[in-house]
């Protein structure tokens, strides 16, 4: 737990003091399904040994993560995804859990794990087939071979499906040649590859030709290729590489570069769980589509998308936990009282953290059921196409609205934290650098976003569709979805609305404190936006590709922002579900404010949508503002309670100014001047000296 220091309660009234937060129980839910190993990680990242130091050289920095990977596989429970026959535990959800943790001690800690098991010896478990788990993935597990993860290519990022590396199959020899055409082609940006890695699991297009047929392309496929001589370290004939040198952070990571020169892999080295060659070049896949047949494979390594989603709750969470716990005890400027005031106190400074935290907590709740889905699926007990449609469209909606919101907090943490939080050793701006990039690999955000819109989009077309069997049923929805913003258009709705709300204000409060309210308004933004977006398209159909793509390309902002708008519903759909959950009647009384001030800040970051939209009048506008600062006012005096129950104690922080050291600071200020003054001693100030 953090320092216990001062709750002061200025600007709340008895009333609102009452609940109480149940710490330690509150704890145990954000802690989850996971939470023993949750505890077993944060014991790792309390040990000095795997905690990040601050200045540091890149060299000295990446040979420190290196060791620090090798006494995680010799001396803790690091393979729980694998299976149990190879020393595993079938437990995807918890290595997930386990590994989210270790952005606690180094960010790139965390990351460097995840290039070797989630990605590396995933890939191999997850695309190949007994053979390669039989021979190549134990020395990937006991990190006997560190390996990297070669997709992204300098040309082709996000587009994964239009890499230009190639591995043409040769019949005669039974073996692939992998080959880089082009400069655009050399694979980039790849963890372990640098120095350490010496394999790589490396994406390329497969092209095979049967006999007595055209050489065909099947679209990118995974293999397995050996890099480095491991006794040498020097590159295998064939293959080169740079290193990626100095980045704006994770800097004990050797990203670097690879390219391949006619290099040649036997037939098997072919990750070949959906797609298989033949001896004589004849291709086979349980998957006829190639279309299908790609993103099946790319669904296999969700992990990566859902730990980072995970790692960016647990940052969002040290940050606050540090600003608030400064913000509990730093003074500044005299109050009425003539005492100076805790910064916290200020209403711009709970302007600035309260809603980050509350965004911390829907954050972390929706984490956890996506983690439960995630375990559902690769665990096997529920895994079914359309759970894996649902897994991967969770996880490209939560993984950027966290990685975003993380960054944003960051930054809103460390200035809060004012010089203080400047300096390395308070953590905020390693973290924030460090967390940076997490918004682009693993899926860049805006292109993940398109992902989900597109599904929205498939489902509201997929509705249509079904309501077109019945055409009554069918004029009905057309009509009532007509009518709806014909309505929320029309001035005089918005008038009698407005009215009302002159008429009594606290009516107009209570039901914007209403569950079932924010729901709506919440749920009411996502579906009109999918709707005026899919009638906006809805003239590509009869296009041509490229004016259908000029119409795309026209509402893309539209579409990120509807992504964006059901990403935010789903966060407050998961608050919602974990408040219901609480027993402690004071917890959830507080956890209900947090759930409030969550949900009406979304309205309020989007009050001119709901205005233009007639889904507000100006006057509920005001009201929605004036509220939150009510619920800002009742949260103040819990908001130490609130990241305490995060769980993060002073030994994973490492903040000197949430140690309690500026609260000593403070009262051995205030004893000298009390003193002072008693013994009058104390000088009189210039404007109270009388000539």
């Amino acid at each position: 737990m953090t320092t216990t220091t001062e709750r002061p309660t200025t600007g709340a009234t008895s009333r609102d003091r009452a609940p109480r937060v149940d710490v330690a129980a509150l704890e145990e839910t954000l802690l989850g399904t996971y939470a023993q190993l949750r505890r077993e990680a944060r014991a790792i990242t309390a040990d000095p040994e795997f905690q990040k130091i601050e200045g540091q050289s890149m060299a000295e920095h990446r040979e420190r993560v290196l060791g620090q990977l090798r006494r995680l596989e010799a001396e803790h429970d690091v393979l729980r995804a694998f299976p149990a026959h190879l020393g595993g535990a079938d437990d995807h959800g918890g290595s997930l859990a386990r590994f989210e943790e270790l952005v606690a001690a180094d960010p790139s800690l965390q990351i460097k794990a995840g290039v070797q098991w989630g990605l590396f010896a995933s890939a191999i478990l997850h695309l190949g087939t007994e053979h390669h788990h039989e021979t190549l993935l134990p020395d990937a597990m006991h990190l006997r071979v560190p390996g990297a993860f070669a997709m992204t290519e300098a040309g082709h990022g996000s587009d994964v499906a239009s890499i230009g590396t190639t591995a043409e199959y040769d019949p005669e020899a039974q073996e692939f040649v992998l080959h880089t055409p082009f400069r655009a082609a050399w694979k980039d940006y790849l963890g372990n590859a640098a120095v350490h890695g010496t394999a790589a699991v490396v994406f390329a297009q497969l092209i095979t030709a049967a006999p007595g047929q055209a050489r065909v392309n099947h679209g990118v496929h995974a293999f397995y290729v050996p890099l480095r001589d491991p006794a040498t370290h020097e590159f295998l004939p064939g293959i080169g590489g740079e290193d990626d040198g100095v980045k704006g952070g994770l800097n004990g990571i050797d990203n670097g570069r690879l390219h391949f020169t006619h290099v040649r892999v036997p037939r098997t080295n072919l990750l070949n769980r959906y797609g298989d060659v033949a001896p004589d070049g004849t291709y086979s896949s349980p998957i006829a589509s190639p279309g299908r047949r790609f993103f099946t494979m790319l669904g296999t390594l969700v992990q990566g998308r859902v730990s980072l989603d995970g790692a960016a709750a647990n940052a969002s969470k040290i940050a606050l936990a540090i600003a608030v716990t400064y913000a509990n005890q730093r003074r500044q400027f005299a109050g009425g009282s003539g005492e100076e005031v805790v910064l916290l106190d200020y209403g711009q400074h709970q302007r600035r953290l309260l809603p980050l935290l509350a965004d911390a907590y829907a954050t972390s709740f929706a984490h956890e059921e996506l983690l439960a889905a995630f375990d559902e699926v690769f665990s096997g007990r529920g895994d079914t196409p359309e759970n894996r449609e649902d897994l991967e469209t969770l996880a490209a909606a939560l993984k950027p609205t966290s990685t975003w919101n993380a960054l944003a907090t960051l930054q809103a943490c460390r200035e809060a934290c004012g010089g203080a939080g400047f300096m390395a050793e308070n953590r905020l701006t390693g973290l924030h650098a460090d967390l940076d990039v997490y918004v682009t690999f693993e899926g860049d955000n805006t292109v993940l976003y398109q992902l989900v819109a597109k599904r929205l989009l498939g489902d509201y077309a997929t509705s249509l569709t079904a309501l077109q069997a019945d055409r009554g049923d069918l004029a009905r929805f057309v009509v009532d979805r007509v009518t709806d913003a014909a309505l929320h258009r029309t001035p005089l709705v918005r008038a009698v609305q407005t009215l009302g709300d002159r008429g009594d204000a606290r009516r107009s409060v209570g039901q914007l404190r209403d569950t079932d309210t924010q729901r709506d308004l919440l749920t009411d933004r996502v579906e009109t936006m999918v709707a005026q977006v899919a009638q906006a398209l809805a003239p590509a159909r009869k296009m041509s590709p490229e004016r259908a793509a000029e119409l795309f390309n026209a509402h893309q902002h539209e579409l990120i922002e509807t992504a964006r708008a059901h990403a935010e519903r789903v966060q407050w759909e998961a608050f919602t579900r974990a408040v219901e959950r609480i027993e402690d009647p004071g917890t959830r009384q507080v956890l209900t404010w947090v759930r409030d001030l969550f949900g009406l800040t979304l309205v309020e970051r989007n009050l001119a949508w709901y205005l233009v939209n007639g889904r507000l009048s100006a006057g509920r506008a005001r009201t929605v503002t004036s509220y939150i600062e009510r619920l800002l006012a009742r949260l103040r005096p819990h908001a130490q309670d609130l990241v305490d129950a995060f769980g993060y104690g002073p030994e994973h922080l490492r903040a000197p100014i949430a140690s309690g050291q500026e609260r000593a600071r403070q009262d051995e200020a205030r004893a000298y001047y009390r003193a002072q003054r008693a013994s009058g001693d104390a000088p009189i100030p210039e404007k109270h000296h009388r000539r």
